[in-house]
């Protein structure tokens, strides 16, 4: 026997139950004004006992807009992508949009290639998603809808670049080991030609300035890999055995760093305390001890550019830089 598919509720039933004219029942479900609260209550009513659910397309028609969003990224497969994507998609889910995605893999060509695929199927707006916090070209005077730029900073001052707080988070991070009473501390980090790292670095040397503390050693610079932070915590001990705590510039130099104390025969934290940076749990909370670390709060940072987006939609367009609070996650790393 063949099941037939139930027939969709529309707004004919919805206006039938409440004894109300169509007119009438979509201006009550679009929350017009001239709506009385009792015709208003009676018609949501009917369209909750019916389960109703409003066409989208036909909504999209009348506003004008399609209700998707394009997401245009360098790098989806980078540490930081996903999850500010899941930011993006459950925001704009909870509005009943979605969300087009296009990874460009550092390609210009193929980059303009989905910047007009994604203007051909008409998205209401475009999100710029970077991989590394830095500055990068505006693509905004090829993109006749609005814009914003998330973990990247366009170079157009006239666009609006939504960052993690780079600065900020190497700000608690010190903070929470100089509290500690840590005293003899020391950096290692990425490469010297990330943004992020070399503004951790002045973050980090004036909270110390105002402790009265000075950084050990120079900060080391190097890759983002946990070879990195076991090469460079022997380094580092070599030269400096007095050091009592460690700012690494990620989890995965902290991950790193932490076995090479341990080889060392240095304990973690009474010996040492160890502080990374991102929150990746996969190093962070598996490391031996669960590392004390900056989360960046990706997700959020992904939920921010659509309430700005769906701000410029409404015609409120901003520009400049906003740089988002990171927060810091303490764990067994640091306290004794």
């Amino acid at each position: 026997m063949v099941r037939q598919r139930a027939r969709a509720v529309t707004l004919n039933d919805v206006a039938a139950l409440a004894g109300v004219s169509v007119a009438t029942a979509s201006k009550a479900l679009n929350g017009r004004n001239e709506v009385a609260a009792a015709t208003r209550s009676r018609v949501l009513a009917a369209a909750d006992k019916l389960a109703f659910q409003p066409n989208v397309l036909a909504k999209g028609l009348i506003s004008g807009r399609t209700r998707t969003v394009g997401l245009l990224t360098d790098e989806l497969a980078g540490r930081f992508a996903i999850p500010i994507l899941l930011g993006v998609e459950n925001a704009l889910g909870n509005e009943q949009m979605s969300v087009m995605l296009c990874d460009a893999r550092g390609d210009a060509i193929r980059r303009r290639h989905y910047i007009r695929t994604l203007l051909a199927r008409q998205v209401d707006g475009f999100i710029i998603l970077g991989d590394s916090n830095d500055i990068r070209a505006s693509l905004t005077a090829d993109i006749p809808v609005p814009v914003v730029y998330v973990y990247c900073e366009s170079d157009d001052p006239d666009d609006l670049s939504i960052l993690a707080d780079d600065a900020g988070g190497a700000r608690l991070a010190t903070e929470h080991l100089v509290q500690l009473g840590r005293s003899r501390i020391a950096h290692i980090t990425g490469p010297e030609s990330y943004r992020a790292a070399r503004d951790r670095v002045t973050a980090m040397r004036a909270v110390l300035d105002e402790a009265g503390l000075a950084l050990v050693g120079d900060p080391l610079y190097g890759e983002w890999s946990q070879a990195w932070g076991r090469h460079a915590t022997r380094v580092l001990l070599a030269a400096h055995p007095e050091i009592d705590a460690i700012f690494c510039g990620n989890d995965q130099i902290g991950a790193g760093a932490a076995q090479a104390l341990f080889d060392l025969g240095r304990r973690v934290p009474a010996d040492v305390a160890l502080v990374g940076y991102d929150n990746w749990d996969i190093f962070a909370a598996d490391c031996r001890p669960p590392l004390t670390t900056v989360d960046l709060n990706l997700q959020q940072l992904g939920a921010t550019a659509v309430e700005y987006l769906f701000a410029a939609l409404d015609g409120a367009q901003q520009s400049g830089v906003l740089r988002q609070p990171c927060r810091l996650v303490v764990r067994e790393s640091t306290i004794v």
